[in-house]
């Protein structure tokens, strides 16, 4: 194999789960063929930066969305886009998104008879109700939409869910007609060989007494991951009982003013730490520090942020009906509570008051969930040559 395209509709400086699963691709897939990642030119990128990457980064035009923290890229209205993809000699497409960016990459695969796959990472109609409130009487709105992803994955030679439910929720609701199977996702993070140096380095870093319980997210500050949920479930756990408690975010987002506003309002202030955007090596030692990961998100398919907690022995506590969730049995590698706030609460209490239980699902998590991507990559190579 020569070169392979990925294709993606977000890009850097922006972070998110799928630009780091394309990223950690490239940085691998250079080590077997030359890598190509087509993504947007988001309003606020370096081309410095692009430079600096092990692999080549071909850009497309964008346009900002005004209260949104993405572009929308405009590959189609790019020549530019259009030229360096014909001539970047690419031999094997794979998308990572339906939108313009995936379009192009699928019809290029098609035009020029090269096979494309694509991992399914998104939970598709759920983001369209969510995010642009096609609901109710438009309808019909959100299905036109999904016929229009969905004949972009369909044109693949194959579809890559990152777990079973996500698989099960193309072929049953979604109409996924290409073949399909799972591959997991990975994290290239590792685990801390020093804990009680990483506890004590994050004590001191944000103020947090050495025999407090800590609490940990990651990710993007928007309440479509549920974080707001986190926030009230964990002030009925304090008038459960819960005492001596560290809340920490690790993220920026959209909702930080909102989140701020609601932590005031339910009397969490001095228990909620706002710890900001953190490199890779801190966020590791959070992950150590904290007894255990809120992850509440009915949104997310497959985050990287639990295999990410999990590298740590950081078990998860999830919702029910959470695809998120589909890689975890629960009691013995992670926690699924009741879909309400009382019952995430409840679930809290009872994980703190079973600590031979909690030490066992500690280490299965660990076990079980932590992949690392050098393995997986390996495989998805393997993956690549087999068409």
């Amino acid at each position: 194999m020569k070169k392979v395209g990925l294709f993606i509709d977000t890009w850097y400086p922006m972070v998110d789960g799928v630009i780091k699963v394309v990223d950690n691709y490239a940085r691998r897939l250079v080590k077997y063929c030359d890598v190509v990642v087509f993504c947007p030119a988001t309003h606020n990128y370096s081309k410095t930066d692009d430079e600096a990457l092990p692999y080549e980064v071909v850009r497309c035009a964008s346009l900002p969305i005004i209260g949104n923290d993405y572009d929308i890229p405009t590959a189609v209205l790019d020549p530019k886009f259009d030229a360096q993809l014909f001539r970047s000699g690419i031999d094997f497409v794979h998308i990572h998104s339906p939108f313009s960016v995936g379009l192009a990459g699928a019809l290029f695969a098609k035009l020029h008879k090269i096979p494309a796959v694509a991992t399914l990472h998104s939970q598709y109609r759920q983001d369209f109700e969510q995010q642009t409130h096609l609901t109710g009487k438009i309808k019909p709105a959100v299905d036109l939409a999904m016929s229009s992803v969905m004949h972009v994955f369909n044109m693949c030679d194959e579809c890559w869910a990152v777990n079973g439910a996500i698989r099960d929720l193309y072929i049953n609701d979604y109409g996924l007609t290409a073949p399909c199977k799972v591959r997991l996702n990975a994290t290239d993070h590792l685990p801390v060989q020093d804990p009680a140096a990483a506890a004590e380095e994050v004590n001191r870093k944000y103020g947090i007494p050495a025999d407090a319980t800590v609490f940990l997210f990651v990710g993007r500050i928007n309440f479509i991951k549920n974080i707001d949920f986190t926030i009230r479930s964990l002030a009925i756990a304090k008038k459960m009982g819960l005492k001596n408690f560290r809340m920490l975010f690790a993220g920026k987002g959209q909702d930080e003013d909102k989140l701020a506003a609601l932590v005031q309002e339910e009397g969490l202030t001095e228990e909620v730490v706002m710890c900001g955007l953190t490199d890779k090596p801190m966020l590791e030692k959070l992950y150590s520090r904290a007894k255990l990961f809120l992850f509440p998100s009915l949104y997310d398919a497959n985050s990287l942020v639990q295999i990410e907690a999990a590298c740590q022995g950081t078990p998860t506590v999830f919702l029910e009906g959470a695809r998120t969730a589909a890689t975890v049995t629960p009691g013995v590698n992670g926690y699924i509570s009741a879909c309400s706030e009382e019952e995430y609460a409840r679930t809290i209490m009872d994980i703190l008051h079973d600590e031979e239980g909690y030490s066992r699902i500690s280490a299965q998590a660990k076990a079980t969930l932590y992949h690392n991507w050098d393995d997986v990559v390996r495989e998805v190579y393997s993956d690549y040559c087999s068409f």
